[in-house]
This record gives C-alpha cells, structure tokens and sequence, in this order.
C-alpha cells in the first residue's frame, strides 16, 4: 500500500554523522525503515548505532556494497547539490534531499543534470515521505499516521504533521505521504506524484496541501481535470497573506496577481477538487 517507499526500499543516509543525520537516522530505524548504509566522507569503516549501519566514506563504494537504492540527504545547504549529484551519478533511482536553503542557481543545475537521467528527487527543503508500517524516509513523524486509502501531496512540512494527525483522528488511512518541498525550483511537483498515486491501485483519493506563491496548485488543477479519476481534496495554506510577504517556504510569495490562494483554489474547484478552507474540514470532504 505505497508508492516510492515501502519495506523493501534499501536506504542510504547521506550526512549521517552530523547533528539531524544522526538524530533522524535513529528514528527511521526505530520506526522500522531499512537503512543500510551511511556516507560521510573521511568516516567510512565507522559503525552507526553500535555495529547497526556501517559508515562509507563515498555513496559508489556504500552502494557497491550494501544495495542501497534510495538515499535521503542530510548535508549543509553549501554542500546539498553535490550529494544530490553524487547520489545520481551512482545510479540511485530514488533521491530525497531534506536541506533547506540550497542556492536556486545550483538547484537549477541538478534539474538540468536530473533530466538527463531516470533519477527522481524529492526536495530539496521537504519533510520526505512516510508509508505507514512500512518506510519513513526523512522527518515526518510515523506515530501521527495510520494504513489506508489516502494518499497526501504536499509543498508544506509542519501543516502536512497537522493534516496527518487529523486524518488519523477521523479514523482515516494514509497509503503514502509525501512532502515535495515548498522551494521556488525542486526536484518533483505536484503533477508527479499525483500521476503515481492516480496509477497506485491501493490508494483511492488524494489530499493535495498547496500554499501561495508559483503556480504548482493551477499546473496541477489542469492534470486533475485531464488526467485523474480518483477523487482529490485540497488546502491552500496563506489565503490572507499579504503581496510581497513570504510565508514559510522560499516559494511561498505573491508577487503581484501571481501566486495567489484564491486563483489556486478557483483553478482546483474548477477541477472538481472539493476546497477545504480548515485542516480540520478535510476528512468530512473525503470519499467515505
């Protein structure tokens, strides 16, 4: 009951020594996550959680030896786009880069890079990806979600947490929750992972958590209306923020008549998306 992560992902943490590194990689364990390897370069042949995860000093050599086929990112934002970079190189099919504040130029440059190759990214500045009882994959708490139908997209972190924790008081399941990242540039939108959860035979609606800023929420309203038949719900976060105030994320802007909350939400209506105007109304507008 997945997509992208599941029991059977491999996973490689990169920048697994430092402060987050270290405390995320802890709790994906104890939530049951398969990790199998750490890189921090100048530490390989060091062990992680007493002999639990051995160390590598490069993602190639971690990869040759333990299988390793996701990798999340847990590297400063000066060093993010080259991890991202090396994790392709290798061939790592599935990619989550957690860093906030990666430079727009070099995010730029791993798409340009990217495109050229089968890698998916997921961020950068995302919370990751959580498939209840299988696989968490970056910070999303797992105690706040529960199996099921549901499948959740989302540009927010911290209001994806909410909406979770929601839906699991409403006695509603989550097939697969994934964060996208809420930066101007990143590496999925919304359209690629509505179209995987539109092909996912075990995920029967969705909940898409948009916010001000870009135009991701209209881009994705065109997909729905063309391409999707299962039932969407949706929240744009910021309907009252002010033109030319960011809220939160880099991309979360008005800037003029762009990027506005309610030509998101008159785009995803239009769509047939029914509009939550609280987190808290969203389950009562999901399919029973």
């Amino acid at each position: 009951m997945s997509i992208l992560v599941n029991k059977s992902t491999r996973l490689l943490v990169q920048g697994i020594t430092g402060h987050e590194g270290l405390f995320h990689t802890a709790q994906m364990i104890e939530y049951g996550t398969n990790v199998v390897a750490g890189v921090t370069p100048g530490k390989g042949g060091d062990w992680f959680l007493a002999g639990k995860v051995p160390i590598f000093d490069t993602v190639r050599v971690a990869v040759e030896a333990t299988g390793a086929n996701t990798s999340v990112i847990f590297v400063p934002a000066r060093h993010a786009a080259d991890a991202i970079f090396e994790a392709a190189e290798v061939g790592i099919p599935l990619i989550f880069c957690i860093t906030e504040g990666v430079p727009v130029q070099e995010m730029m440059q791993v798409r340009a890079f990217l495109g050229q190759r089968s890698t998916r990214l997921i961020g950068p500045n995302c919370p990751g990806a959580l498939t209840p009882e299988e696989a968490k994959i970056g910070i999303i708490p797992g105690n706040i979600a529960m199996p099921g139908n549901i499948g959740i997209v989302s540009r927010s972190g911290t209001l994806t947490y909410e909406i979770l924790y929601t839906l699991t008081r409403a006695g509603k399941g989550t097939s697969t929750c994934v964060g996208i990242g809420g930066d101007p540039v990143s590496g999925s939108t919304f359209i690629d992972i509505l179209g995987l959860f539109e092909a996912d035979p075990h995920t029967e609606q969705v909940v898409l958590i948009g916010e001000i800023g870009g135009s991701e929420e209209e881009r994705a309203a065109d997909f729905i209306d063309r391409e999707m038949t299962k039932p969407v719900v949706a929240f744009i976060a910021g309907q009252t923020a002010p033109v030319g105030k960011r809220m939160g994320h880099a991309g979360a802007i008005i800037e003029t008549s762009s990027g506005l909350a309610g030509a998101k939400i008159k785009a995803l209506q239009a769509a047939g998306v029914r509009i939550a105007h609280h987190p808290e109304e969203i389950p009562d507008l999901l399919v029973r």
